[in-house]
């Protein structure tokens, strides 16, 4: 068995939903890089009995290592310091030299709000400096420095880090560096992590694709398999030691001849980063520019074609046209197209994806529109029908779906620029009219 490791996150404002957290995941995966099982994610008020309650537990689990997130700051509530170096064992001390880094890193602000009293200042900050001995030091990046504190007799080591993502994901790694560190994980083993993707089919049907797999003699047990349904995607997550990727090889390859095109991700890539391959182009495919034109998703879609960096190179803007009046003048959508066949129609999402790409002089247009609910649907148009319509420029190949989406308004707008996304990469691949196309890719509406 690997070393293990729980994660403790602090705070109220966490506990209560006020703030999600972000570094129980990001622990987590980093973790499972090197790795670690990351056995449990607790998350614990500001109340000194709950931390060292959940150290506790940790610790009767037997891991090797906890990591807190939180509590570390120079208010009244950030105890945790105080709770781990109790837990571990060990006395507390003002660091002198601590402090005096502590005092310098001040200054600045200081010096930005002078009618601020500097004495009230150093002696709210001066808790910071106050660690448990025998700990190793990890240099504040904001004000509050970090700790490694292992157990002054057994028990597992305690990396303790500030609560702020931009904070603690730097001061991370200075932790694994340390000496305490990886004395606690010692016994990490080193395994593979491998990622397939899937779109078109029920998370019903990969169960079931597992026990096929068995029952014809597929060896699964040296595999850790986990399976999840995302943004309409399925998800395989595998997790083995070297040794047995033979396993993993035979299990790819029969998803692969049982899904076909329905697999659409072997080396783990998201739809979002295939979509940025095909848009920037290579030796064996040109370079392409985009332009959406987005009624009910509101321009989610333009959102996510520029989450990645570097999407200015092939994202030429997009046009958020939820009213009538807005696809006329914005998009160019004719005024007699949209009363003679409404809105929410084929039609309409074709002129979206030419107005798109002809009002911005992209290569690539798309074109949404639909009803995403939870109120304005109708027995012909119900809530959930969306159009979704990707082309390239000059009447060239074009993919146009009819989509009826189940779920709250969120869900409806989250999968369709999902499945635009999908639509966008069968276009750029010359894919658009192959005859088995998902069905959740909806129903094709030419012929």
């Amino acid at each position: 068995m690997s070393a293990r490791a729980g994660i403790v996150v602090t705070g109220t404002e966490v506990l209560s939903g006020i703030i999600s957290d972000r570094n129980g995941p990001w622990l987590s995966e980093r973790l499972r890089e090197i790795g670690v099982d990351a056995a449990f994610i607790t998350i614990a008020g500001d109340r000194p009995q709950d931390l060292d309650a959940a150290l506790r537990f940790f610790a009767e689990e037997g891991v090797d290592l906890i990591v807190t997130s939180g509590g570390l700051g120079p208010t009244a509530d950030d105890l945790t310091a105080e709770v781990v170096g109790r837990f571990q064992g060990r006395e507390m001390a003002l660091d002198e030299a601590l402090f005096g880094r502590i005092a310098d890193i001040l200054k600045p602000l200081l010096a930005r709000w002078p009618d601020l009293d500097p004495e009230a200042v150093l002696r709210s900050n001066r808790k910071q400096a106050v660690i448990p001995v025998g700990a190793t030091i990890l240099e504040p990046v904001g004000t509050a420095p970090g700790l490694v504190v292992p157990p002054a007799s057994e028990g597992p080591t305690v990396v303790v880090l500030p609560g702020p993502p931009r904070e603690l994901q730097p001061m991370w790694e200075t932790a694994r560096g340390t000496a305490a560190f990886t004395a606690a994980v010692q016994g990490a083993t080193t395994f593979d992590w491998r990622i397939m993707r899937l779109f078109g089919l029920p998370e019903s049907e990969i169960a079931e694709t597992l026990l096929v797999a068995e029952r014809e003699g597929l060896s699964l047990e040296p595999l850790e398999i986990t399976t999840c349904l995302r943004r309409g995607e399925i998800e395989i997550a595998t997790r083995f030691e070297p040794a047995d990727a033979p396993a993993y090889d035979a299990l790819a390859a029969f998803v692969r001849a049982r899904h076909g095109q329905l697999l659409f991700s072997e080396d783990g890539s998201t739809i979002d980063e295939q979509v940025a391959a095909l848009l920037t182009g290579s030796s064996a495919s040109p370079a392409r520019t985009i332009a959406t034109a987005e009624s009910c998703t509101g321009g989610l879609l333009a959102g996510r074609l520029t989450d990645r960096a570097g999407s200015s190179a092939y994202v030429l803007g997009g046009l958020v046209v939820y009213a009538n009046a807005a696809k006329v003048a914005l998009a160019g959508v004719a005024p007699e197209l949209i009363e003679r066949v409404g809105a929410v129609s084929p039609e309409v999402a074709e002129a979206l994806a030419d107005g798109a790409a002809d009002r911005l002089g992209a290569d690539v247009g798309v074109g949404v529109t639909g009803i995403a609910g939870p109120g304005g649907g109708t027995p012909e148009k119900p809530v959930g029908l969306v159009y979704v319509s990707v082309a390239l420029a000059d009447g060239g190949e074009r993919i146009t779906r009819r989509l009826n989406l189940s779920g709250n308004r969120a869900d409806v707008r989250d999968r369709t620029t999902t499945v635009a996304l999908h639509l966008i990469r069968r276009l750029l691949l010359g894919l658009p009219d192959a005859p088995d196309v998902p069905g959740i890719l909806g129903t094709r509406t030419r012929t």
